[in-house]
């Protein structure tokens, strides 16, 4: 370790390193994201012809045409799939039976070359666990697009120490399971610790001691971790999950945020809105905040990331994977597209507009719906928000988005002595009302102080809720105030589910509504 720490010290280091990144963040800026998405679409197609899912669906007759002709038959006869449907049309014939029918398929040569060795589990919030091909090619275009956006804040940054510390990495379970010889799942984080390169190793925390820790464990020891090592410069992880990490530190440290880690350079943030928690962060660290950027990960692909500077997070069209949009309106009532829905590629999307994204993957998933929806902000560059899962509160018809949602937060967090630390809401059907869970400190608010906020936010930023809302289509909300880790207490007791990677549902997903009641009930509403 001395001899890492004695290199990462080195002037000479330090110089090519930025020198390497300033080259390689102008590489990036060279590259046309059009010309980009044509080039992986006839290499994804050209790979994967030879393949089941290829020779099922004739890719060798796509692969010296036009890609224009190419795309126009590629979206005529291959429908938009869902996980469930690549289950029944693909993966389940491979699928060993366990006990428990948990258990990721053993896929060789079927919609992508060759034997996939890992698989991504994914807890779905309704379903069954999915297990996400993730190939040899997958990680290496993941770990590119990792190396591109330190790249791009290296080059911004030409003072920036990062390179000198380490990487705080708040991963999920680190548990995985052997298929068979040779063929892992797991935890998506699990998979990147496990089979990570080995130099790797001297500049990320923490350590396999700590991170297989069970949750209630390992936060207090990541904080500890986080106090003592003035060489961690960077956290990566959920936003509500470093919240939690940052207020343990200064339960432990007893000082203010910004004394206790005056080190900590960058948070890099994703898989939920910082959004509703952005007054949070900003109360922690006293207008000493350190940078940071957000990115949209998944365990399918990498999606986009931000740039320093930059307000919005800018999709990456580069690694692997070929992008296809259904425009939202097209949904079902359900958030789902039809299987031939009409798609757009990058070059033909529009600014303002909100999509379902739709990925095809050198992974081997094919037209695979992912569930997330975005927005662009513009097209030139393709500047995205994320606007949430493509579940929406829509029991009541209202279609309210996560978005929406979020912002209602965000306004109400705004307001006077509020701080939400977590929330969910769902709907009261046969009462025709919204239900809010929230999660808050201070025990002397009221929740008829919170209905007023969230209902006009609503109001200003969902015509159709404002509308029903008039009409008494819709009833006032009704919202229940619960101690700060009351939702975090839930899900851990009812859903087995908690810390890490694992976020909590800001819409309750369930068909019945099932989810907002559980919590309710666990607070004996």
């Amino acid at each position: 370790m001395a001899l890492i720490t004695r290199i990462q010290e080195s002037v000479l280091l330090q110089g090519i390193l930025r020198s390497l990144a300033s080259k390689r963040a102008g590489q990036i800026d060279r590259k046309d994201p059009l010309v980009s998405q044509r080039e992986i679409f006839k290499t994804l197609i050209k790979t994967a012809a030879s393949t089941q899912f290829g020779r099922d669906n004739l890719f060798s007759r796509l692969q010296d045409i036009p890609f224009t002709v190419a795309y126009s038959y590629f979206k005529s006869q291959i429908p938009i799939r869902s996980y469930r449907d690549f289950m029944v049309d693909y993966f389940s014939s491979h699928q060993p039976l366990t006990a428990n029918g948990h258990s990721a398929p053993l896929l060789d040569n079927v919609t992508w070359p060759g034997v996939t060795k890992l698989f991504c589990e994914t807890s779905g919030t309704t379903a069954p666990t999915k297990f996400i091909p993730f190939s040899s090619e997958m990680f290496a275009e993941n770990k590119r697009a990792a190396l591109d956006m330190i790249a791009c804040y290296l080059a911004a940054h030409p003072q920036s120490q990062i390179a000198r510390g380490k990487i705080l990495y708040m991963s999920g379970s680190t548990k995985l399971t052997q298929v068979k010889r040779g063929v892992w799942s797991g935890d998506m984080s699990a998979l990147t610790l496990r089979f990570r390169p080995w130099y790797l190793n001297f500049f990320i925390e923490p350590n396999a001691s700590i991170s297989s820790l069970p949750w209630e464990e390992k936060l207090p020891a990541m904080a500890q971790l986080l106090l003592s090592d003035k060489n961690i410069r960077v956290i990566s992880g959920v936003p509500p999950w470093i919240l939690l990490l940052l207020k343990k530190c200064v339960e432990l440290g007893g000082k203010p945020l910004q004394e206790l880690l005056p080190n900590l350079e960058l948070i890099i943030h994703g898989g939920t809105s910082i959004l509703p928690y952005r007054n949070e962060f900003e109360a922690l660290f006293a207008g000493a905040e350190p940078q940071f950027l957000e990115l949209l990960p998944s365990s399918e692909a990498f999606m986009a990331y931000q740039r320093p500077g930059e307000k919005y997070m800018r999709l990456t069209p580069f690694y692997g994977v070929f992008f296809e949009f259904v425009r939202f309106e097209d949904l079902d009532e359900e958030g789902k597209p039809p299987p031939y829905a009409d798609t757009v590629p990058l070059e033909r999307v529009e600014a303002s507009q909100r999509y379902a994204v739709i990925l095809n993957t050198c992974s081997g998933l094919w037209r695979y719906h992912i569930g997330d929806t975005i927005r662009f902000i513009s097209t030139s560059p393709h500047f995205i928000e994320f606007t949430g899962r493509d579940r929406f509160l829509d029991k009541l018809e209202e279609k309210v988005t996560q978005g929406e949602v979020e912002q209602a937060i965000a306004n109400l967090n705004n307001a006077p002595s509020w701080n939400v630390r977590e929330f969910m809401v769902g709907a009261n059907i046969l009462g025709r009302q919204h239900q809010w869970v929230l999660a808050v400190k201070d025990t002397t608010l009221t929740s008829e102080q919170a209905v007023g906020i969230l209902d006009t936010t609503l109001c200003e930023l969902n015509a159709d809720y404002a509308t029903f809302r008039k009409q008494g289509r819709i009833n006032t909300p009704d919202v229940l105030l619960v101690p700060e880790d009351g939702i975090y207490r839930w899900s851990q007791s009812e859903r087995g589910k908690l810390g890490g990677q694992s976020k909590i549902p800001h819409i309750d997903p369930t068909q019945d509504s099932s989810m907002i009641a559980s919590l309710r009930g666990y607070h004996g509403a």
